[in-house]
């Protein structure tokens, strides 16, 4: 399987690109995986709705342009679903078995993702209600995508 996850900004904090990249190798042995980074748009403090719309556009234009037509996307959505470490295996389990060889996880930037790139993707993740940092959500993602790998392997993960 194919994991890719497409996020928003470059990371510039070091114990982020520390933490993914350890679990990007803990990854390594069981799945293709990699991490995109498009540039994020800059914006005015205080915009109007109209320059909203077109920052989550940009961004978005930058995002779906690294999807590939038969990759299964899931965009991370304050509104999505909630998901259980296993909920997520047996997802991810889901679509290996049916065929889908490319997950990509979706990041937006500040402003959230654009409608483009919600309607584009199959599902919606969501880790709850509480706002994280779209940097930080990174890191909490790919570390939950290798307790889904380890899961479905039925190999221990560390407490």
């Amino acid at each position: 399987m194919f994991i890719q996850i497409v996020g928003v900004g470059k990371l510039k904090e070091k114990y982020l690109v520390q933490g993914i990249a350890e679990y990007s190798k803990r990854l390594a042995p069981y799945v293709k995986f990699q991490v995109i980074e498009v540039p994020d748009e800059k914006a005015p403090e205080n915009m109007s709705d109209a320059e909203l719309l077109q920052v989550q556009e940009r961004e978005g234009e930058r995002i779906l342009s690294h999807i590939k037509p038969d990759a299964h996307v899931v965009a991370l959505a304050i509104g999505g679903k909630l998901w259980s470490s296993e909920e997520l295996a047996e997802h991810l389990d889901k679509l290996g078995t049916y065929g889908t060889s490319h997950v990509v996880f979706v990041i937006g930037g500040s402003v959230g993702l654009s409608p483009a790139v919600m309607s584009r993707a199959q599902s919606k993740l969501s880790f709850g209600r509480m706002t994280l940092p779209h940097q930080l959500m990174r890191l909490v993602l790919v570390e939950q995508i290798y307790r889904a790998v380890k899961i479905n392997r039925g190999e221990p993960y560390h407490k």
